[in-house]
């Protein structure tokens, strides 16, 4: 089931924060691999001249270094001949925003996007509180006519799709210059079309003229990524991978790997979900996963504390675009971080419960960290999975620890504790947040976090947004074609 409950599947995500201005030669095998984090990395670069945007991760945990030494992990890993994968562009459909700055910006002060369903009658559930979007349209983004036939979470990645390639500056000019047959989508989805596949079973039961003749289409996890390429005409990898809470992980390790690989030089990649619905509330109820804190609901969400009681679900989409390195280069592109390596790998333990010496975690952070280039010391962030169920929570802090118990500077939060579970999304979302967070230097405030279990380690948190100390400098810049 979903890795809310403790996922079997495990996928770290690093990320570094790097220079802007290295452009000589002489400086390429310095510049090559600094900074970074644990699974699947990102590093930090701004376009020269260029004015700030504003202050403004799914599988266990997504780990970023905010602004290591420059000479850190030099020479750490081997000079492969290997595409550069830089991050250019950031798209979101969240509880707190649906703009990646706005969206940040509501992380660091603390605010809760946890609130009572007002999108169906729950008032016969036990649970009666989610991460839910309040407010949302496709204007611009997706033709009416398509709209009101698909899912919303084909809904949400379009339009976060869409709007990651405004942000990454692809506009129709640059869209018609593009190599289409470079370009991919891969955003994935935990849940898929849950409304649509129930409404249909619903219309059955009269009769089955009465189905969306889209049902079956529009239920698949893969649609939301094929009509996106479709709209954009994008005829590079398009996929999508489901692997619960884990889901934007996997899509964008994978995205990733295609660009180092030769295969593309531009994808689209994250995750979407949209399971608040009543099959999808009964399902997590049935299964006794949810926080029952309805009197409170932002109060709910409460990563390793010790009177959580479960997760809230959420719903929205995350989606990175990421780039080849010189193809940025060449169009001018900002570039917000740097895709270092990552890692996947399963606990083969059990469908819901984590390992219980945390077997599958600590090899994944190891693997990533080995294909990052990274040390452990180099990581002082990690946007943990955390999403504040029992057992999950607390094996996770304990491979963590068992990893970084050694590292006093490293900062850890959960983003779940404002936006609650978004399933297959967290892990986009939380990719932006984490990319944010190197951007700005600013880590948001783990919510909640009042009666903290014994075990945890509380010089990791900050019942505040804290400011990560630098440890180089950042120079901000537009890219060209002869620096980065």
């Amino acid at each position: 089931m979903a890795a809310a409950v403790a996922p079997p599947l495990c996928t770290w995500l690093v990320a570094a924060c790097l220079s802007a201005a290295c452009g000589d030669g002489e400086k390429e095998n310095e510049r090559r691999h600094r900074g970074g984090g644990v699974g699947g990395f990102f590093g930090s670069r701004r376009r020269l001249g260029s004015g700030r945007r504003g202050v403004g991760r799914s599988g266990m945990a997504m780990s970023v270094a905010l602004h290591p030494e420059r000479t850190a992990v030099e020479n750490k890993k081997p000079d492969m001949k290997q595409r550069r994968v830089v991050v250019t562009g950031m798209g979101v459909v969240t509880p707190l925003g649906h703009d990646p700055d706005e969206f940040y910006n509501n992380l660091l002060r603390g605010i809760s996007g946890i609130s009572e369903i007002e999108a169906f009658d729950c008032s016969h559930y036990p649970t009666r509180i989610a991460g839910e979007i309040k407010s949302f349209s496709t204007d611009g983004w997706v033709a009416p006519k398509l709209a009101k036939r698909m899912d919303k979470f084909m809904q949400y990645l379009i339009t976060a799709g869409k709007k990651a390639l405004e942000n990454a500056g692809i506009t129709e000019e640059v869209m018609n210059e593009l190599e289409k047959s470079r370009c991919g989508v891969l955003i994935g989805s935990a849940m898929g079309g849950m409304k649509v596949f129930s409404d249909a079973i619903e219309a059955l039961r009269v009769s089955y003229k009465k189905m969306n003749p889209f049902c079956v289409p529009f239920a698949t996890t893969n649609m939301g990524s094929a009509i996106l390429a479709m709209d954009l005409g994008w005829m590079g990898p398009n996929y999508s991978i489901s692997t619960a809470c884990a889901t934007s992980n996997f899509c964008i390790l994978n995205a990733a790997n295609h660009i180092r690989k030769g295969e593309a030089d531009v994808m689209l990649c994250g995750g979407s979900d949209a399971p608040i619905i009543p099959i999808g509330l009964g399902g997590f109820v049935a299964c006794r996963a949810l926080s029952q804190r309805n009197s409170d609901p932002a109060k709910a969400s409460r990563p390793w504390d010790v009177d959580r009681d479960g997760f809230v679900m959420g719903e929205g989409s995350g989606v990175l675009v990421l780039e080849e390195l010189e193809h940025a280069k060449q169009r001018g592109a900002e570039i917000y971080a740097e895709f270092l390596g990552g890692s996947f790998t399963c606990d083969a333990y059990h469908m819901t419960e984590p390992h219980p010496e945390g077997k599958g975690v600590i090899l994944c952070i190891e693997n990533a960290l080995a294909d990052s280039g990274v040390t452990k010391e180099d990581i002082n962030y990690i946007n943990a999975h955390a999403t504040s169920t029992q057992m999950g929570d607390l094996k996770e802090f304990e491979a963590l620890n068992r990893c970084f118990g050694q590292n006093p500077q490293l900062r850890v939060n959960s983003t779940k504790s404002m936006t609650g579970h978004l399933l297959g999304a967290a892990g986009g979302i939380e990719a932006v947040a984490a990319i944010q967070a190197i951007r700005t230097g600013w880590v948001h405030p783990n919510l909640n976090l009042d009666n903290p279990e014994k075990t945890v380690c509380m010089e990791w948190w900050a019942p505040d947004c804290c400011k990560v100390t630098n440890r180089a400098k950042i120079q901000t810049g537009r890219a060209k074609s002869d620096s980065v």
